[in-house]
This record gives structure tokens, sequence and C-alpha cells, in this order.
């Protein structure tokens, strides 16, 4: 996926990772559930140095954000792959201000979904 973002703006570090397994435990279900919530495109997952891990700020107490499927779906249905999603969250954005994925915890998700939305067109 190419994006409209120019090359010189560089996403952020998300602040923390979580494994599947923490993942887990805070949400306090199956290893597997979480598996299918990553398929089911409930919750983004990337490897690094091999393992897969969630961004922390995508983690909210026992669920995730609240507009984070929704928004997973629209990029996935753009042509975005998790890599591709991940810089797209973690993009900054003065706008917003900081990054999608920090405006999802806040007043601003509504925001960030209609963004996503507007990806596809």
């Amino acid at each position: 996926m190419t994006e409209s973002v120019p090359a010189d703006v560089q996403p952020i570090d998300p602040t923390g990772w979580l494994t599947l397994p923490d993942v887990a435990e805070r949400f306090e279900v199956s290893i597997s559930k979480v598996h299918q919530m990553i398929r089911d495109r409930e919750l983004l997952a990337v490897r690094r140095d091999g393992v897969r891990l969630v961004p922390a700020e995508l983690v909210a107490n026992q669920t995730v954000r609240k507009h984070l499927p929704g928004i997973l779906t629209l990029l996935h249905d753009a042509g975005y792959d998790d890599d591709a999603v991940l810089r797209w969250l973690y993009l900054p954005d003065d706008t917003l201000p900081g990054t999608p994925a920090e405006a999802l915890g806040g007043d601003r998700a509504r925001e960030v979904k209609r963004r996503a939305q507007a990806t596809g067109f």
C-alpha cells in the first residue's frame, strides 16, 4: 500500500508493547481468544524480533479502544497491511494533536475513525 504521507514524516514508536499472553491476562481471556481477536481485526499485533506484540495504547483496561476494530477494518479494506496500519496509527498529526493512536483514548476518537474512512477514497 502506498501512503500519501511525505517520506520525511516518520511514525513515532508506541509507548509500550504487550505480548499476547499479557493481553490475554489483562482481558481475562484465553490466548486463543486473543488470536481470534487479531484474526477478526478487533486488535492489531505486529511481529518484532519474531514475537507478536500489541501496542499498549490500543488496550484500555480490559478491552480494546472503543473505535479500534472499526478503524482496523477500514484501513485493511483500503489495502493496508498490519505494518502499514501501525504506521498510520503512529504518524504524528498536529491537527489531533499527537498521533491517531493517542487520540483513540480521548474525545478525538471519532475524528480518527472519520480519517480512516477517508483513506479508502
